[in-house]
């Protein structure tokens, strides 16, 4: 991927970092059409998202 594209992608998607939505902690909510998802961070710092 060369940098422009990296830059188009970045203005035009919301980029939200892992950590300020689990609020420093390993896992976060999130609500979709009223399904609730988890996403956690796990100790080798990947991210997994489940329902």
């Amino acid at each position: 991927m060369n940098m422009q594209t990296t830059n188009i992608t970045m203005e035009t998607v919301p980029c939200v970092d892992a950590r300020l939505l689990t609020q420093g902690g390993q896992t976060a909510s999130i609500v979709l059409d009223g399904q609730v998802y988890t996403l956690r961070i796990t100790r080798a710092g990947k991210l997994i998202l489940t329902k």
